[in-house]
């Protein structure tokens, strides 16, 4: 005999639930924390280009593959860390994943020659691959929906927060201590962080701190359902792939992050030898547009949106004009193409980061609002997959450009033209930002399930 199914909970006012404590934006923080490790992490490589060279001999084009080695490992393994996290929750694999990526930092100090920090950096991908669809997949449970813009912005933001300290701490740890101890102090950083996720993080059901007034405003606004997910109740990855809001998002947001990695990876190097900027001041430079983007992160994409939402406009029509509008602002990398000076420089690449860093809370927050049920670690994993195939390729492609063209220009063009090709992925085949439909079920006994 089948149960009837449940019956929606009915619209509510905060107010009917009295003081609402915020237990939530705790969690939210520690996520936002791991995110800034992790992008210390990311970027120590790009500040150390003249370091590896005189340690390992490396040249432009070798050093293009060794800021993608962290891609190759991250992006393969986004569509299994997805089926993980549906599988054996956010805990478990963010456990596992923080202690593998401090590993990984001590292992790229201790590197003895290419070789070794190679693997180190194929490791760190590993170690960190379960990151961003594990922390939207933690915001789906800890946030009720109209609140989930500003909680993913918050670990969003740190993703160009991070840069925005780390190039400039790390550089001058490197300046003053040398490269070994920049990836030794990252490694330190990455195991507090461990313990740190270890005492703190919990779902929702299992969180001695969290009140039932929260739980409940937490549940009525439309968190997800918490649970492992298995064969009958997620969707498959080719289900997924099949739908044409899920090539619409992989789409936009892949263009995004080929602009994202290419800065992130290449910026100060541009600075300093396509502008003449000293080591120190690219380094100090480079944080500018990031800490723009910080700004545009938090209080566009996350508090912005998050007001209008709660002020009852439309909203999908909200996240869609800033997925949209933030990546057309994006296409301010062109203008750095035609710059001469570094200050003109920084103001189109802070045009360009500070637009995507808008848009991108939005894409983070989407796979909890569209996903199937049972179905957002699948679907953070697929969005993450194909944002690390353009990780992977942006480091290289640039570094074969500026081999051929002894120009930056060339690069910041191919970057234009996928961010136009993003925009219609979101206009065109993402449309309305609505959930997909549940997968028509051909198991007989699925209508028993419930």
């Amino acid at each position: 005999m089948t149960s009837p199914p449940a019956k929606p909970r009915s619209p509510f006012r905060e107010e009917e639930l009295g003081p609402i404590p915020r237990r939530r934006w705790v969690i939210a923080c520690v996520l936002g924390l791991g995110v800034l490790i992790n992008y210390f992490d990311r970027v120590n490589i790009s500040v150390s280009q003249d370091a590896l060279h005189a340690a390992f001999g490396i040249n432009a084009v070798q050093f293009g593959y060794l800021l993608s080695a962290y891609s190759w490992t991250y992006a393969a393994l986004q569509l299994p860390c997805g089926v993980l996290l549906d599988r054996f929750g956010v805990k478990l694999v963010g456990r596992v994943s923080t202690l593998l990526w401090s590993v990984a930092s001590f292992g790229a100090a201790a590197a003895a020659g290419v070789g070794s920090f190679f693997a180190a950096r194929l490791l760190l991908g590993v170690g960190e691959a379960p990151t961003f669809p594990g922390n939207s997949k933690a915001v789906g449970y800890w946030f009720p929906s109209h609140e989930r813009s500003l909680a993913t912005a918050i670990f969003d933001a740190a993703s160009k927060f991070g840069p925005a300290v780390g190039v400039p701490l790390l550089g001058l740890l490197l300046i003053h201590f040398g490269w070994r101890w920049s990836f030794a102090a990252t490694g330190i950083l990455s195991f507090l962080y461990f313990l740190l996720f270890y005492w703190l993080y919990r779902n929702p059901s299992e969180d001695r701190s969290l009140t039932a007034n929260e739980r409940e405003f937490i549940v009525r606004g439309g968190a997800q359902a918490e649970g492992h997910g298995n064969i009958r109740q997620s969707s498959s990855l080719a289900y997924l792939l099949r739908q044409r809001k899920v090539q619409g998002l992989v789409l936009g947001f892949a263009a995004y992050n080929y602009t994202f990695y290419l800065l992130l990876t290449w910026l100060p190097s541009y600075l300093s030898s396509a502008l003449h900027v000293n080591l120190l001041h690219s380094v100090l430079y480079s944080s500018v547009p990031w800490l723009f983007a910080t700004f545009t992160d938090f209080f566009i994409g996350g508090w912005l949106v998050n007001a209008l939402i709660h002020r009852g406009r439309d909203a999908s029509l909200v996240r869609q004009c800033v997925l949209v509008g933030g990546t057309a602002f994006g296409l301010g990398i062109l203008g750095a193409a035609r710059a001469h000076t570094p200050s003109s420089a920084l103001f189109w690449i802070s045009v360009s980061l500070g637009g995507l860093a808008a848009a991108a809370p939005v894409g983070w927050s989407i796979p909890s609002l569209i996903a199937p049920e049972g179905s957002v670690g699948a679907l953070g994993g697929i969005l993450n997959f194909g944002n690390q195939l353009s990780a992977i390729v942006a480091p290289i492609v640039t570094g074969y450009v500026v081999a051929a063209t002894q120009s930056f220009a060339w690069a910041f063009v191919v970057a234009t033209a996928f961010l136009l090709a993003g925009i219609g992925g979101y206009v065109f085949w993402l449309g309305r930002i609505e959930a997909i439909p549940e997968p028509i079920s051909t198991d007989p006994m699925s209508s028993e399930s419930n």
